[in-house]
């Protein structure tokens, strides 16, 4: 008979971390004794106290059928990854607390899982950072490097969609079940994802609702499935810093894109390269980083543009202009400047901020 169900019940379950369910595992011999355990068999387990046993036996009571548990997983084509497969990533199982169970959307397959490398920052990314990714991220196009992120608002979001648009797989780690995509405006992300470029994967059970504390630990899993970890853009109290620690303390190589210095959003950044990350400015940095080799020639086609499109781009930078400076600087009529700042934004050459501000892109 098979066990998933059980494995099913503990995902349900927070009294029993993933440390204790492994040791509890050990002393029990299956997932189904586990389950029906008696308390004084779980206290002999390292680990487990008194009130996580009392938590584990109120919360296992409201799980009202194992049965229907496995059925809606099944119908809704979840794949189950516990940690006992032979099939469950090796990277992964390596660290301190593996997840006893992955919920898998996609195909985890075409992921590698050799080189793999993990993107976070904040929330709040700034024009520059999201510029700045997309070309490191474009420039690995062509090499078998799978980049995980989270998912989340800002830099989550650039890192999978710069995968996508380099044709690298990509895999998302949530904070929360299928049943609640965070944040919503990502379930086309995560459809893109799961359809064609990857895997989205979780520890949570899929009516599992997204809960601050699930967070923190979804982020051991991020550094977890990786080689290395690039943080681009954090705060001091950014989530981002967590996943860096988690990096350290993994065994795993740590990396930052410098930023802004007056930018409050890049302090966290640069109290790790104090700390002895390793700083990322090209593609080819985080391939000597972590001993992959190199980058082919790069095959891009140079710019090729009209006298004012040229005079324009040569005054424009990652930090925004404004319309006023771009007429001192060029000598241009006001039609004129706008017509060919349209022109060029048309070809996704620069990008107008708000405010009529202009920056220039420099994936192109």
């Amino acid at each position: 008979m098979s066990e998933l169900k059980y494995w099913l019940g503990f995902s349900k379950i927070y009294a029993i971390g993933s440390v204790q369910l492994r040791r509890l595992l050990e002393s029990c011999g299956s997932i189904e004794h586990c389950w029906y355990a008696s308390a004084s068999d779980m206290l002999k387990v390292e680990g487990v106290t008194p009130k996580a046993v009392e938590k584990f036996q109120n919360e296992k009571k409201s799980i009202k059928s194992l049965e229907k548990l496995e059925e809606y997983v099944l119908k809704n084509d979840i794949r189950v990854m516990k940690w006992e497969d032979e099939d469950y990533p090796e990277i992964l199982r390596q660290i301190y607390d593996p997840p006893m169970t992955l919920f898998i959307k996609g195909d985890l397959e075409k992921t590698n899982h050799k080189k793999s490398l993990a993107v976070v920052g904040s929330r709040k990314a700034s024009h520059y950072i999201k510029d700045v990714l997309r070309k490191i991220i474009r420039d690995l196009k062509g090499t078998d490097i799978t980049i995980i992120s989270g998912m989340a608002r800002g830099v989550d979001t650039y890192a999978h969609q710069a995968a996508i648009e380099a044709d690298l797989p990509t895999i998302a780690v949530m904070g929360s079940g299928f049943d609640h995509i965070y944040p919503a405006q990502n379930k086309e992300l995560f459809r893109k994802i799961t359809e064609t470029h990857g895997a989205v994967v979780t520890e949570s059970y899929p009516d599992t609702q997204p809960r601050p504390f699930l967070f923190p630990r979804r982020n051991r899993i991020i550094s977890g499935l990786s080689r290395g970890t690039l943080v681009a853009e954090a705060g001091l109290n950014s989530g981002a810093l967590i996943t860096a620690n988690l990096t350290i303390n993994q065994g795993r190589e740590l990396m930052c894109i410098p930023g802004n210095v007056t930018n409050p959003n890049t302090e966290g950044i640069h109290k790790l390269i104090k700390e002895g990350a390793a700083v990322v400015t090209t593609a080819q940095d985080i391939l000597n980083h972590l001993d992959w080799g190199n980058i082919s020639p790069n095959k891009n086609v140079e710019l090729k543009l009209l006298d004012n499109e040229k005079k324009i781009y040569e005054i424009l930078d990652l930090e925004p202009t404004s319309f006023d400076e771009l007429i001192n600087r060029t000598k241009m009529s006001a039609d004129e400047l706008m017509g060919t700042l349209t022109s060029m934004e048309l070809s996704g050459i620069i990008t107008q901020m708000p405010g009529q501000n202009f920056v220039k892109n420099i994936n192109k």
